[in-house]
């Protein structure tokens, strides 16, 4: 099954309202943000056995790099939006 097959429904609404290039990058940002907040969720389980109360390493370049796609993603947006 394709994304697009999979997220019909929120590409269809926000292509609707912000236009094809736009909506499908705030699908994309949706996505980030949900696998960002799982990943954060298992973070809390998986502790650095150096630093407790932090996320073991792997974790925290797994959220760095969701950080700084979507960071990417938002400025493209902006910029469409300036255009």
């Amino acid at each position: 099954m394709s994304v697009f097959d999979k997220h019909a429904d929120a590409l269809e609404q926000h292509e609707t309202m912000m236009g094809t290039d736009r909506g499908r990058l705030a699908v994309a940002l949706d996505l980030l943000t949900d696998a960002l907040a799982m990943v954060g969720q298992h973070g809390v389980y998986c502790q650095s056995a150096r630093t407790p109360g932090k996320p073991s390493m792997d974790i925290a370049l797994v959220l760095e790099h969701i950080i700084d796609a979507k960071e990417l993603l938002q400025s493209v947006m902006e910029l469409d939006r300036r255009a």
